[in-house]
């Protein structure tokens, strides 16, 4: 029975995604292990380091329908380890004594290193579809609501107006900068680990290193320079980069959890009848995804800062830190996933009330444009005396719960200089949006 929220038949595909699960499950671990086995296998066959017959005899018997997974799991809990019990039943079904040239010169790192580089390989292909669609929600968002005027907000209040699109833009250029980020550390990650005991490779007399080179390209990963076995650095790199990821998720979460207050109204989650409804308060509407995607995200930072700690590893080979990774690695994984889904589902049916939007902007009757005001008069009054008599208007404004308009339009000091049109222009917010449709441009336009 599942006890983890992750594997949960109830909650499971709200916190992870199958496809995920299924990267880093029993099954498909196992499998990477004989894969392994197999290109190790055939790869000193043909380089003559282990007879042609026996290398045969283990690429046959490579096969996951042929694991005993009670006796493995039971050699797994006896030695620690389960490689050598995946080795024992390869042994135990190649015939005449052959299975004994299986795993030859290798080490039980070797195989689970790379083994869980070939599972990241698989995950990170996941989470990049996963970006890639991300990026293509937000920049679907940001094109259709470049000049759709919305508030900005600076500590939680009222700031200057800005466009929905620009808001978008600004997190896709984030989501895009990940992308970039995801090329640019394959090539250093997903690099294969053969390096026996101590990482020498004194078990194998010869072609220890064509060995090493063939194994790689069978299996499609790069040859290490140097044995890695306690040098981490590139699987918390991962780890770090999945943590950045969930930053992103993060924001556009809070974000539409904010905008979705009662109070502010402007975008909402995907509707479907019953989603998100009170067991007690027939009204609401409360966001759902958000709060999975919080969760997750938080948690998954909390791994990545284990994936850290596994790189303070003692000597050649480590007592302790690498089993970190055993944990770590397939829960930020499947709870990142887990946040890209949801994240996926938010962006993708998002519902945008733009008239909403221009209402809590006029909702300060005219305040919001003070700076726009103080702008406009600071060629003839300055900008400094500007911004203090601007400030006293809109006090008092304030205390008269008049629009800021109409108390510029009867100000001596100001109506001497520019007229109530000139006036009207300034507090108007969509002359104010500043270079927000030439920013969205340019983010959309680098995206090719």
């Amino acid at each position: 029975m599942a006890s983890t929220i992750i594997d949960s038949r109830i909650f499971g595909d709200m916190f992870s995604d199958v496809r995920m699960r299924d990267v880093w499950s029993d099954e498909n671990r196992t499998a990477k292990y004989l894969d392994i086995e197999r290109a190790l296998a055939k790869v000193q066959g043909r380089l003559g380091i282990i007879p042609q017959e026996a290398a045969d005899e283990i690429v046959r018997n490579c096969e996951l329908s042929q694991i005993d997974w009670v006796q493995l799991k039971a050699k797994t809990e006896q030695i620690g380890y389960p490689i050598i019990a995946v080795v024992n039943q390869i042994n135990a079904n190649c015939r005449d004594k052959l299975g004994e040239y299986c795993h030859w010169g290798a080490t039980t790192q070797d195989i689970t290193d790379t083994a869980a580089v070939l599972q990241m390989r698989e995950g990170l292909a996941l989470i990049e579809e996963d970006l890639d669609e991300i990026g293509n929600a937000l920049a679907t968002l940001a094109r259709k609501h470049r000049d759709t005027p919305v508030i900005g907000r600076s500590n939680l209040q009222q700031a200057t107006p800005i466009t929905f699109g620009y808001k978008m833009a600004c997190i896709l250029a984030g989501i895009d900068r990940h992308r970039e980020r995801l090329k640019q550390l394959k090539p250093r990650v997903l690099m294969g680990e053969f390096g026996g005991a101590s990482g020498t490779l004194s078990s194998l007399e010869k072609g220890a290193m064509e060995t090493q080179a063939g194994l790689m390209k069978e299996l499609g990963l790069a040859q290490p320079l140097i044995s890695w076995h306690t040098v981490r650095d590139t699987v918390a790199e991962v780890g770090a980069f999945l943590g950045l990821v969930g930053g992103s998720l993060g924001k556009i979460a809070m974000d539409v959890k904010l905008m979705m207050q009662t109070e502010v109204a402007e975008v909402f989650e995907p509707y479907a009848p019953g989603r998100g409804s009170s067991s007690t308060m027939p009204q609401k509407r409360n966001p759902i995804s958000c709060l999975y995607i919080h969760a997750n995200i938080s948690v998954a930072r909390q791994h990545a800062a284990a994936l850290m700690d596994a790189m303070v590893a003692d000597h050649e080979r480590s007592t302790g830190p690498w089993e970190i990774e055993w944990v770590s690695l397939p829960e930020i994984f499947c709870l990142t996933s887990g946040a890209l889904k949801q994240t996926k589902f938010v962006l993708k049916g998002l519902e945008v009330d733009a008239g909403r939007m221009r209402s809590n902007i006029d909702m300060t009757n005219g305040l919001v444009m003070s700076e726009a005001v103080m702008m406009g008069l600071g060629p003839y009054i300055g900008r400094e005396y500007a911004h203090d008599l601007v400030y006293d208007l809109c006090r008092e404004a304030i205390a008269k719960d008049r629009p800021l308009i109409e108390i510029l339009a009867v100000h001596p000091e100001i109506t001497k200089h520019v007229t109530r049109a000139q006036l009207e222009a300034m507090c108007e917010p969509a002359n104010h949006l500043g270079q927000a449709g030439v920013m969205v441009d340019r983010v959309l336009a680098a995206r090719g």
